[in-house]
């Protein structure tokens, strides 16, 4: 029988293995360890659940990930060297990471409220909410907006980008006040199925953090530390490689500490287990890792130190059946190391678009006041503040007579002859690059427009500082502030031109600066409420 039939066979006969035997053997291991007892006393919200690794055969597992007939040949084509194996050597995955965690831990606001916070439902939505900030954005940069956010400062998230998070997250906590007596969701399965914006993802944190319920969670992060501890070389957003990384998860997730286990995964892939330069001899789980294997093997190879067949594990070589390898086009780099592990696909550059849009300034009571209106509910930006924009038109005739009747559209006839081009902004999202072409408008020696349709509001400048607008339409803003006589703004560092020439700052250029460098503004707690 060869090496790749051998391996083949036994990962079938792993599969086929009764789930009560391995899920037992996994509770008694783990409720053995010393000084676990006292972490399980909040657990019993939820019951915990063990997995054999293959996320198909896991209970309650999300609809739609049952084994089909076909899948049983893809699972056949992976290769049991990217599994863990046995109960020992989960348990001493669980325990390392466990050990280190404690130690290493960061002291993170959601963490201390979800440790110290007695009613389950507070500490649900201090959980809920921290993950969802922290979705595609750092640590660093969530801390202050977190702290904002739990004071009730609901109109700083517009500065954490992708900004429908904010909106779901809004109507989700409608949904659990209005409609499910204040109660969240205690489990994984119900949380994703009775909020909206909640994915598998989110779920699975709230419901082992809040909760105790012992259900595995993968991240960017936790992705990649499982991809390197099982040289996993495959991109890992496909879907066979991702229900393998559920899978492993779920094996792994320790039942007595279950939220400590997921965070100390996280933890570990952002502070040890980096993308570039990765601290390996600091990881807790360096022994357990076959990347790490790999390295010391092709460096032994090189070194010409081993000779003839290795006597490491090894998946099956050359082969290029198992599809959790390092695809065949891309074979090892030995300047990689571990960072061989995982691939990623190749990452299409942003689509580049354009549009015109307009500061309309008007006189008032209270001082100038300029005119935005709301985006639509779905798409880029759903729900933020804007200036009146138009797409791109190819010639400037036809962008001006197009802005002209947008603006029109909002607040009625306007003196075309003072619209004014005044530069343009670059601001690139996560998949769109996209150019403003500002302009200015200001009223002057007219009758205020005082009706607006709905969907628009008059703001003065300070209401527009602690407006949900987007962080390109506070670059907007300072080209137009920049444009207004005797003052000069423009940036560089907010990727913005424009025609003005001055060179020094003046006074009021570095207050603006200095407001739109900062995360959080002064008067944060003066919101706007006619922009929410």
């Amino acid at each position: 029988m060869t090496p790749l039939v051998s391996r083949l066979s036994r990962l079938w006969a792993i599969m086929r293995k009764p789930r009560a035997a391995v899920g037992s053997g996994h509770r008694k291991q783990a409720a053995s360890q010393e000084g676990r007892q006292k972490h399980a006393k909040n657990n019993s919200q939820a019951k915990p659940s063990a997995c054999d690794g293959m996320i198909a055969e896991c209970p309650g597992a999300p609809a739609g990930l049952a084994r089909q007939p076909e899948e049983v040949v893809l699972q056949a084509s992976v290769s049991s060297y990217h599994l863990f194996r046995d109960v020992a050597e989960v348990t001493a995955f669980r325990g390392s990471l466990l050990s280190w965690y404690d130690q290493e831990k960061r002291d993170l606001p959601w963490r201390r409220r979800a440790e110290d916070e007695m009613d389950l439902d507070r500490r649900a939505y201090a959980v809920w909410v921290s993950e969802v900030m922290l979705q595609q954005t750092q640590v660093a940069t969530v801390i202050n907006y977190y702290t904002g956010w739990m004071q009730e400062v609901n109109q700083l998230w517009a500065g954490l980008g992708y900004y429908s998070r904010g909106r779901r997250l809004q109507e989700g906590a409608r949904k659990v006040v209005e409609e499910l007596g204040g109660h969240m969701p205690r489990t994984a399965e119900t949380l994703q199925q009775l909020l909206p914006g909640v994915g598998r993802y989110t779920a699975g944190a709230i419901a082992s953090i809040a909760f105790g319920q012992a259900t595995g969670v993968v991240d960017g992060n936790v992705a990649r530390v499982l991809c390197r501890v099982r040289a996993i070389g495959a991109d890992p957003s496909s879907t066979l490689v991702s229900q393998q990384l559920w899978g492993l998860a779920q094996q792994l997730v320790d039942p007595a500490r279950p939220g400590d286990f997921n965070q100390a995964a996280m933890e570990l892939g952002a502070t040890v287990c980096t993308p570039q330069r990765p601290l390996c001899s600091q990881c807790p789980v360096e022994s357990l890792c076959r990347a790490r294997q790999r390295v010391e093997q092709e460096q032994l190879l090189a070194s010409g130190s081993l000779s003839g067949s290795p006597d490491v594990e090894e998946c099956a070589p050359n082969t290029g059946q198992c599809h959790l390898c390092l695809p065949p086009s891309e074979p090892w780099d030995q300047t990689l190391g571990v960072v061989n592990f995982p691939r990623k696909a190749s990452r299409k550059p942003p689509r580049e678009e354009s549009s015109a849009t307009c500061v309309l300034e008007q006189p008032g009571a209270l001082g100038a006041q300029i005119l935005l209106v709301q985006r639509p509910n779905s798409g880029l930006l759903a729900g933020l503040w804007e200036f009146p924009s138009v797409t791109w038109e190819p010639s400037e005739q036809l962008q001006r007579k197009a802005l002209l009747q947008e603006l029109q559209r909002w607040a009625g006839p306007l003196p075309a002859t003072h619209l004014r081009h005044l530069g343009e902004v670059v601001h690139t999202f996560s998949h769109i690059k996209l150019t403003y072409q500002v302009y200015g408008l200001a009223l002057e020696g007219q009758t205020p427009v005082t009706t607006v349709p709905p969907g628009a509001r008059w703001l003065t400048q300070e209401e527009f500082h602690t407006a949900a607008v987007s962080t390109a339409m506070k670059k907007v803003f300072r080209v137009y502030q920049g444009q207004q006589p005797g003052t000069c703004m423009g940036s560089k560092r907010s990727q913005v031109s424009s025609p003005c020439s001055r060179k020094k700052p003046r006074m009021g250029q570095q207050v603006l600066d200095n407001f739109f460098r900062s995360h959080i503004s002064t008067d944060a707690h003066s919101l706007n409420s006619a922009a929410q």
